[in-house]
Protein backbone atom coordinates (compact mmCIF):
# COMPACT_ATOMS: atom_id res chain seq x y z
CA UNK A 1 0.00 0.00 0.00
CA UNK A 2 1.28 3.47 -0.91
CA UNK A 3 1.54 5.98 1.90
CA UNK A 4 2.98 8.99 0.08
CA UNK A 5 0.18 9.44 -2.44
CA UNK A 6 -0.45 13.08 -3.30
CA UNK A 7 -3.83 14.54 -4.17
CA UNK A 8 -4.34 17.63 -6.28
CA UNK A 9 -7.79 19.24 -6.02
CA UNK A 10 -8.92 21.66 -8.73
CA UNK A 11 -12.20 23.41 -7.90
CA UNK A 12 -14.20 26.30 -9.23
CA UNK A 13 -17.23 27.27 -11.24
CA UNK A 14 -18.12 25.84 -14.63
CA UNK A 15 -15.87 27.15 -17.39
CA UNK A 16 -12.94 27.99 -15.10
CA UNK A 17 -10.38 25.73 -16.76
CA UNK A 18 -10.27 22.88 -14.24
CA UNK A 19 -10.56 20.04 -16.76
CA UNK A 20 -7.94 21.54 -19.06
CA UNK A 21 -5.42 21.87 -16.23
CA UNK A 22 -6.26 18.40 -14.86
CA UNK A 23 -5.63 16.68 -18.21
CA UNK A 24 -2.31 18.49 -18.67
CA UNK A 25 -1.21 17.53 -15.16
CA UNK A 26 -2.17 13.89 -15.70
CA UNK A 27 -0.02 13.73 -18.83
CA UNK A 28 2.81 15.56 -17.04
CA UNK A 29 2.83 13.18 -14.07
CA UNK A 30 2.26 10.13 -16.28
CA UNK A 31 1.50 6.56 -15.37
CA UNK A 32 0.20 6.06 -11.86
CA UNK A 33 -1.78 9.33 -11.97
CA UNK A 34 -5.51 8.90 -11.35
CA UNK A 35 -7.72 11.64 -12.82
CA UNK A 36 -11.17 11.91 -11.25
CA UNK A 37 -13.53 14.26 -13.03
CA UNK A 38 -16.69 15.10 -11.09
CA UNK A 39 -18.62 15.68 -14.32
CA UNK A 40 -17.56 12.35 -15.83
CA UNK A 41 -18.46 10.41 -12.69
CA UNK A 42 -21.71 12.26 -11.97
CA UNK A 43 -23.10 12.78 -15.45
CA UNK A 44 -21.71 9.85 -17.43
CA UNK A 45 -20.96 7.01 -15.01
CA UNK A 46 -23.73 7.47 -12.44
CA UNK A 47 -26.10 9.69 -14.45
CA UNK A 48 -27.33 11.51 -11.35
CA UNK A 49 -28.12 15.11 -10.44
CA UNK A 50 -25.84 17.15 -8.23
CA UNK A 51 -26.90 18.50 -4.85
CA UNK A 52 -27.14 17.53 -1.22
CA UNK A 53 -26.83 13.75 -0.74
CA UNK A 54 -25.68 13.14 -4.31
CA UNK A 55 -24.53 9.57 -4.93
CA UNK A 56 -21.40 11.01 -6.49
CA UNK A 57 -19.84 11.59 -3.08
CA UNK A 58 -19.81 7.90 -2.12
CA UNK A 59 -18.27 6.82 -5.43
CA UNK A 60 -15.65 9.56 -5.29
CA UNK A 61 -14.71 8.47 -1.76
CA UNK A 62 -14.29 4.88 -2.98
CA UNK A 63 -12.16 6.02 -5.91
CA UNK A 64 -10.07 8.30 -3.69
CA UNK A 65 -9.43 5.39 -1.31
CA UNK A 66 -8.42 3.18 -4.25
CA UNK A 67 -6.08 5.88 -5.53
CA UNK A 68 -4.58 6.37 -2.09
CA UNK A 69 -3.61 2.69 -2.00
CA UNK A 70 -2.51 2.23 -5.61
CA UNK A 71 -1.49 5.51 -7.25
CA UNK A 72 1.31 8.03 -6.95
CA UNK A 73 -0.89 11.04 -7.61
CA UNK A 74 -4.63 11.70 -7.70
CA UNK A 75 -6.12 14.68 -9.50
CA UNK A 76 -9.68 15.51 -8.45
CA UNK A 77 -11.42 18.18 -10.50
CA UNK A 78 -14.88 19.65 -10.61
CA UNK A 79 -17.17 22.31 -9.27
CA UNK A 80 -17.31 20.18 -6.10
CA UNK A 81 -19.59 22.38 -4.00
CA UNK A 82 -18.00 22.69 -0.55
CA UNK A 83 -21.24 21.90 1.28
CA UNK A 84 -22.53 19.08 -0.93
CA UNK A 85 -19.10 17.39 -1.01
CA UNK A 86 -18.09 18.07 2.60
CA UNK A 87 -17.98 14.36 3.45
CA UNK A 88 -15.51 13.82 0.57
CA UNK A 89 -13.30 16.69 1.70
CA UNK A 90 -13.38 15.45 5.30
CA UNK A 91 -12.20 12.03 4.07
CA UNK A 92 -9.40 13.61 2.02
CA UNK A 93 -8.34 15.76 4.98
CA UNK A 94 -8.22 12.69 7.25
CA UNK A 95 -6.27 10.29 5.03
CA UNK A 96 -3.85 12.39 2.98
CA UNK A 97 -0.77 14.12 4.31
CA UNK A 98 -0.07 15.65 0.87
CA UNK A 99 -3.07 17.72 -0.27
CA UNK A 100 -2.61 20.40 -2.92
CA UNK A 101 -5.85 22.31 -3.39
CA UNK A 102 -6.55 25.11 -5.86
CA UNK A 103 -9.67 27.21 -6.34
CA UNK A 104 -10.37 29.00 -9.63
CA UNK A 105 -11.72 32.35 -8.43
CA UNK A 106 -12.82 33.89 -11.73
CA UNK A 107 -15.58 36.36 -12.54
CA UNK A 108 -18.72 34.93 -14.15
CA UNK A 109 -18.03 36.80 -17.39
CA UNK A 110 -14.63 35.11 -17.71
CA UNK A 111 -16.05 31.62 -17.18
CA UNK A 112 -18.71 32.34 -19.79
CA UNK A 113 -16.05 33.50 -22.25
CA UNK A 114 -13.97 30.36 -21.63
CA UNK A 115 -17.03 28.12 -21.92
CA UNK A 116 -17.69 29.41 -25.44
CA UNK A 117 -14.29 28.01 -26.48
CA UNK A 118 -15.05 24.47 -25.23
CA UNK A 119 -16.13 21.60 -27.48
CA UNK A 120 -19.29 21.09 -25.38
CA UNK A 121 -20.32 24.77 -25.46
CA UNK A 122 -23.62 23.89 -27.16
CA UNK A 123 -24.66 21.45 -24.41
CA UNK A 124 -25.47 24.28 -22.00
CA UNK A 125 -25.20 28.04 -21.92
CA UNK A 126 -25.27 31.21 -19.87
CA UNK A 127 -28.57 30.52 -18.08
CA UNK A 128 -27.43 27.10 -16.82
CA UNK A 129 -24.00 28.41 -15.84
CA UNK A 130 -25.64 31.26 -13.91
CA UNK A 131 -27.92 28.80 -12.08
CA UNK A 132 -24.87 26.74 -11.02
CA UNK A 133 -22.79 29.78 -10.05
CA UNK A 134 -21.42 29.63 -6.51
CA UNK A 135 -19.33 32.70 -5.67
CA UNK A 136 -16.15 32.16 -3.63
CA UNK A 137 -17.01 28.62 -2.52
CA UNK A 138 -13.81 28.06 -0.55
CA UNK A 139 -13.21 24.95 1.54
CA UNK A 140 -12.99 25.26 5.28
CA UNK A 141 -10.89 22.30 6.34
CA UNK A 142 -8.45 22.20 3.41
CA UNK A 143 -6.38 25.27 2.53
CA UNK A 144 -6.71 26.23 -1.13
CA UNK A 145 -4.52 28.45 -3.26
CA UNK A 146 -6.50 30.91 -5.36
CA UNK A 147 -6.13 30.91 -9.13
CA UNK A 148 -7.21 34.05 -11.00
CA UNK A 149 -8.27 34.94 -14.54
CA UNK A 150 -4.90 36.60 -15.16
CA UNK A 151 -2.98 33.36 -14.69
CA UNK A 152 -2.06 31.46 -17.84
CA UNK A 153 -2.28 27.70 -18.19
CA UNK A 154 1.52 27.49 -17.97
CA UNK A 155 1.59 29.62 -14.81
CA UNK A 156 -0.96 27.35 -13.14
CA UNK A 157 0.89 24.18 -14.19
CA UNK A 158 4.16 25.69 -12.91
CA UNK A 159 2.54 26.65 -9.59
CA UNK A 160 1.18 23.15 -9.00
CA UNK A 161 4.44 21.54 -10.09
CA UNK A 162 6.50 23.81 -7.82
CA UNK A 163 4.21 23.03 -4.87
CA UNK A 164 4.69 19.29 -5.41
CA UNK A 165 8.45 19.57 -5.94
CA UNK A 166 8.99 21.87 -2.95
CA UNK A 167 7.07 19.49 -0.70
CA UNK A 168 9.46 16.67 -1.60
CA UNK A 169 12.42 18.61 -0.18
Amino acid sequence: MKTNTKIIILRGNSGSGKSTIAKILQKKYGHGTLLLSQDMIRREILYVKDGLNTQTVALLINLIEYGYKHCDTIILEGILNSIWYKKLFDKIYNIFSNVYAYYFDLPFEETLKRHKLKPNCKEFGEAEMQSWWNEKDFLGQIKEKTLTKDMSINQIIDLVNCDLINDKN
